[in-house]
């Protein structure tokens, strides 16, 4: 059997403040690799190296993930983590937030692993884009949210096949997790007192899992959801 990685390496993470991306931060720490987190806000005293970016910026997105690149001396991995919704009828969205989910969770994705692929290839690295539950089954009041993850989940099939034999390609597909995704939400599209969630590091324990596979064998697509889970199959 052929051995697994020793560790993830230097992985970039959008999104890495909060949520699944800051799960799987300590992760990649805990199996000895070195996480370099990117979110919009930076705490004082961060648990990882962390810088400012908008993912949503995506030539700035670029610029950091690029001087990231060259302070490491490469890069062996990034996860795209950082992402948005906002829930209503197409008509009673606003068209600028509408437009804003779909330049974090697409554009912005799309623009991580362009600064970072050559990189990735020079290291034989891999991606990790984070789709969801929701780019298999569309919904009602989530247009903007099943848009973009179904092109993310797209974008990810095509790169795949673009990039093979030279950068792994996973797509996390994960269902509800226990993070602060869902605050801001009205109430009526929150997930009710009796929801079961995933845990966000038990995803990103399989993140990791795919991250650490041996040279050549690859973990294409990832589905993680709570045993429970409503919007799969």
């Amino acid at each position: 059997m052929t051995d697994m990685k020793q560790h993830p390496g230097r992985v970039v993470i959008t999104g890495g403040g909060a949520g699944l991306g800051a799960a799987v931060a300590d992760a990649v720490a805990a199996a000895g690799g070195t996480p370099i987190v990117l979110d919009r806000v930076v705490p004082d005293q961060p648990r990882h190296e962390s810088h400012q970016a908008d993912v949503s910026e995506t030539r700035d997105l670029e610029s950091v993930i690029g001087s990231v690149a060259e302070r490491h001396g490469g890069l062996d991995a990034v996860v795209t983590a950082a992402g948005i919704d906002r829930c209503g009828r197409l008509e009673d969205v606003d068209a600028t937030e509408w437009e804003r989910v779909i330049r974090v969770n697409l554009l912005g994705t799309a623009a991580a692993v362009r600064a970072a692929l050559p990189h990735l290839e020079a290291s034989r690295g891999r991606v990790v884009t984070v789709a969801s539950t929701l780019a298999l089954s569309g919904v009602a009041d989530a247009t903007a949210y099943c848009a973009s993850k179904f092109g993310v989940l797209g974008f990810s099939r095509a790169l795949a096949a673009e990039t093979k034999g030279r950068v792994g390609i996973t797509t996390l597909i994960p269902g509800g997790m226990s993070t602060h995704f869902f605050d801001d939400r009205d109430p009526k599209y929150k997930p009710g007192p009796d929801a079961r969630l995933n845990d966000p590091a038990d995803v990103a324990n399989a993140v990791v899992f795919a991250l650490s596979q041996p040279d050549g064998c690859e973990i294409r697509e990832l589905l993680v959801a709570p045993s429970e889970e409503p919007s799969w199959p």
